[in-house]
């Protein structure tokens, strides 16, 4: 470990913390050979009594769903037995020792997570994830996944991966660069050569230990004694990596030919078996004892029943130095030694590596293995799969649909750019209604998820005009996930449009009759148009009713949940809308459809937005950004940041929101994402309102509108720009949308919806009638109904149904309040002020708070800092709250590490440190701190 003291440090400050209970995790990347294994390697060495787990990527077996999982976990295998019986289920069927099929990637993440717990519980645990480029995408997941949730396991956590290698995309991790050796500590690496060899080598190496090693074994007698030609180490170098391989070559070249064959099997193998390789090389004329010239040279580590190269690029030269037919040969050799229960996956990937062109019966065999990745969740493996049976395939309409196949999965796996290149390949026209639809699907989500929303939108209604009423499934689909991408980018119009086709469909209906002709969009002024002459929107709310109640059903999909939480959204019944998103959540994660986890999360953050739970929707909101950042998932990515700018906007956060919206914007205007783009200004105008800087925010607040144009998409804003206008000087301005938000709050009829309208008349109607509109509002915000005709039913509408807005209700109070103190009302408006202070204080709405503190000093009142009504629950972290909430159930802690994505060791350190901060000794005093 010559040269390579700042990076032992780093991993043994890392181990360390482990041995004291503190878990971590690593990645070490660098280029290939620059010494990312032997740090490592280093690592177990140095983990004295800690039980070490390890996998090593191999490049054949990228595309085997949860192979090295399996690797990783074989020597514990038996702990399965003592996890809860869903993740043990789980498990064992990733690991292919049930034929049940996996729907929920979440509970295999947990499972992950929980049996690195029970390791770890006799004592520390390291595990170590050689050349992670070339572990399986699944397996990748599902380590990264718990390495990102451990904290009090003792669990420690090394990655190594190689810097620009396919696959190489370990995310979420705090990262170590691995770079070359500097002259004195390579020098070390080459004792017993000439200076003057040495130099070169170190020249052709650039630092890279492997090559440094790699080089001089190379070197013939004569060129270690000095003597070198001009080719022998060229003055430029083709490239550090093709140098290494050389050397590589060089030493398997050397092997006896018989050893080279039962190397080019053991290369070409993905089990590390060496009874399979055995069994294989024996059918090509090479045995065991074959094996031992390179066990000498030291190319190949024989251990139990295992064979294990010394690096990858050793197997690498092993593989490719051999002649095509040979490597065939080798494949067939192990499909044939491949045969038992449970190796069907790799015998079909060996079968299509031997094959030389179409070939319809290892297609099938392929296609029932992407079925099957499918199955677990796997859905790269399974895209791989389906593109490989395509290329094998000989018929055009049968080519087509697994390439569609291998678009879609790639699109399931967030591998979005992949999905396009494949859809790219797919032989046009496509005959099959159902396989155009597909495809369709799959240049929507490209265009969706890195382009245009109404682009997508434009090729699902494109596909669904194509589709007909012969196919009124398909065609309903393509419908629905069109209006869909046309909210995302805020496209009232267009939403519209794609709703018109398909009217009788109810979750098309509500779209169709709210941005129709009959709804009121542009007046100026309050009460102009006469409600009783749309029947749009009455028509709208009777149809959201069926909808909302089809989502208590297990069979509804994730799309049609979405679009029902989405229109209650739109329609004010805020308590509905985030029941219906909590069942959408649900929803995603025990389907496993975990890249439609981020969407659905994103409605229930809007939704506890819109009804005053800040906390909650920062703490869902994190997760979600968390999650799209993961599966990169930029679209939804930026309509998260833009949420979440708003609580910060509350919270007076400049630079936060600055952060938030700068990111947002800067992916959403380009593309045309709307709603982004619109919630993103928003969160500054407020911002700006908030901070008393009026005009600014006016401008902010009147850019967001003309973003997505359609009053009912901009409506929960128009309170903001109203009384920036006010407050700017701009009366006319403010009356404008004042009228239009009073016109939607009638039509809708929400006592939430309805307090917001009043409260914009009393701020621009004349003094004489102020007060009345103010006192209507204030009566609206606690209306103890609080769901109006909700489209659920009423009663159990959701949790919050009934508490109101506690900051609307603190700003209206605030604005009657100096309203009274400038008509010196100072009695009347201390009242007002003293309970918007106590409510700005309560939420950490720290510029809200000052304002009303000001006006209750000039109206004579006390203007000492009130404390917060939370008490000690402040103290506490937003993860110790959310498992101190869970706690309060009576939740145990392995069922809050299921909820939190949290070991259930991580969730007893949360408890630990929470319960001295709350003055509590157990669960029971815990649930009466918090029912007081």
């Amino acid at each position: 470990m010559r040269g390579r003291s700042t990076e032992r440090e780093r991993i043994g400050r890392l181990l360390a913390d482990g041995r004291l209970g503190t878990s971590g995790a690593l990645l070490v990347h660098g280029e290939a050979g620059i010494g990312k294994s032997a740090l490592l390697d280093w690592a177990a060495g140095q983990a004295g009594g800690a039980r070490v787990l390890r996998v090593e990527g191999i490049e054949s077996e990228m595309e085997l769903a949860y192979g090295g999982l399996h690797q990783l976990f074989l020597p514990v295998l038996g702990l399965v037995d003592s996890l809860p019986p869903a993740q043990a289920d789980a498990l064992r069927a990733v690991f292919g020792l049930t034929s049940d099929e996996v729907r929920d990637s979440f509970t295999v993440g947990l499972a992950v997570l929980t049996m690195l717990s029970e390791a770890a519980a006799d004592g520390p645990l390291l595990c170590l994830v050689d050349d992670a480029q070339w572990v399986d995408r699944p397996s990748v997941d599902m380590l990264t996944f718990a390495a990102r949730r451990l904290r009090a396991e003792g669990v420690v956590m090394l990655f190594a991966v190689r810097d620009g290698a396919p696959g190489a995309t370990v995310k979420g991790l705090p990262g170590l660069l691995v770079e070359g050796l500097d002259r004195t500590a390579a020098a070390e690496l080459l004792t017993g050569l000439p200076p003057y060899v040495a130099d070169r080598v170190m020249e052709e190496a650039g630092g890279n230990p492997l090559a440094l090693i790699e080089l001089s074994a190379a070197l013939t007698p004569a060129q270690r004694a000095g003597r070198l030609g001009p080719l022998a180490l060229p003055e430029t170098a083709a490239g550090l990596r093709g140098r290494i391989q050389d050397g590589f070559l060089e030493q398997v070249g050397r092997l006896p030919e018989a050893t080279r064959l039962v190397l080019l099997v053991a290369a070409a193998d993905d089990t590390g078996s060496l009874g399979t390789v055995l069994e294989a090389a024996r059918e090509l004329g090479a045995d065991v004892e074959d094996l031992e010239p390179a066990e000498r040279a030291g190319l190949v580590l024989l251990s139990g029943e295992l064979v294990r190269f010394r690096h990858p690029l050793v197997r690498y030269a092993a593989y490719r130095s051999a002649p095509l037919a040979r490597r065939i040969a080798a494949h067939r050799a192990l499909a044939g030694a491949l045969g038992g229960a449970g190796q069907q996956h790799r015998r079909a990937w060996h079968l299509a590596a031997a094959a030389t062109g179409p070939d319809e019966g290892v297609a099938e065999e392929l296609e029932r293995v992407a079925e099957w990745a499918g199955n677990r969740q796997a859905m790269a493996s399974a895209s791989a799969a389906y593109e490989r049976a395509a290329q094998l395939t000989a018929d055009r309409d049968l080519r087509a649909r697994r390439l569609v196949q291998a678009a879609r999965k790639a699109a399931d796996a967030g591998q979005d750019q992949r999905c396009g290149a494949l859809a790219d390949q797919v032989p046009l026209p496509l005959a099959d209604p159902e396989v155009a639809a597909n495809f369709a699907r799959a240049r929507a989500a490209v265009e969706l998820g890195h382009r245009s929303p109404a682009a997508a939108a434009r090729i699902l209604l494109d596909s669904a005009d194509l589709t007909g009423a012969a196919h009124p499934e398909a065609t309903a689909s393509l419908l629905v996930d069109a209006v869909h991408a046309a909210y995302s980018g805020g496209d009232a119009a267009l939403m519209a449009e794609v709703a018109s086709r398909a009217p009788e469909l109810p979750v098309l209906a509500v779209p169709a009759l709210l941005f129709g002709d009959d709804v009121p969009r542009t007046s100026g002024v309050p009460g102009a148009s006469g409600m009783s002459g749309m029947p749009g929107v009455s028509g709208a709310l009777a149809a959201l009713r069926p909808l909302v109640a089809a989502t208590e059903v297990a069979a509804t999909g994730v799309m049609e949940r979405l679009l029902t939480g989405i229109h209650c959204l739109l329609t004010g019944d805020h308590p509905t809308a985030r029941r219906v998103a909590l069942g959408a959540v649900a929803h995603c994660r025990e389907q496993g459809i975990s890249g439609w986890l981020p969407t659905t999360l994103d409605l229930l953050v809007r939704t506890e937005l819109a009804l005053g739970r800040h906390e909650e929707a920062v703490a869902r909101g994190t997760e979600a950004l968390r999650l799209a950042e993961y599966y990169d998932l930029a679209h939804r990515a930026s309509h998260l940041r833009a949420a979440l700018a708003l609580p910060a906007a509350v919270r007076g956060e400049e630079e936060q929101v600055r952060a938030l919206t700068e990111e947002a914007l800067g992916y959403a205007r380009p593309r045309g994402v709307g709603r982004a783009a619109a919630d993103a200004l928003w969160a500054r105008g407020l911002l700006e309102l908030g901070l008393g800087r009026t005009q600014t925010a006016l401008d902010a607040l009147s850019a967001a509108r003309r973003e997505v144009g359609h009053p009912l998409l901009c409506l929960p804003l128009l309170p903001d720009l109203v009384e920036a206008a006010v407050r700017a000087g701009h009366p006319e301005r403010a009356a404008q949308a004042a009228g239009v938000l009073d016109e939607w709050a009638t039509a809708l009829d929400r006592p939430a919806l309805g307090a917001l309208a009043a409260r914009c008349r009393a701020l621009t109607a004349p003094d004489g009638t102020a007060e009345q509109h103010f006192t209507a509002a204030l009566a609206l915000h606690s209306d103890r109904d609080g769901t109006g005709d909700s489209a659920g039913g009423g009663a159990g509408a959701g949790a919050g149904a009934g508490a109101g807005n506690a900051f609307d209700r603190a700003r209206t109070a605030l604005l009657y309040g100096e309203w009274l103190r400038r008509l010196r009302r100072q009695i009347d408006a201390r009242e007002q002020l003293r309970a918007a202070l106590d409510g700005f204080e309560a939420l950490g709405a720290r510029p809200w708070a000052e304002r009303a503190r000001s006006e209750l000093g000039a109206a004579g009142g006390e203007t000492v800092l009130t404390t917060r009504q939370d008490g000690p629950i402040s103290l506490l972290s937003p993860q110790e709250r959310e498992v101190v909430r869970l706690a309060a159930t009576g939740a145990s802690n392995r069922e809050i590490a299921a909820q939190l994505f949290l070991s259930p060791r991580t969730v007893g350190h949360h408890l630990y440190r929470a319960f001295p901060k709350l003055g509590v000794g157990s669960r029971t005093e815990l649930a009466a701190l918090l029912a007081a």
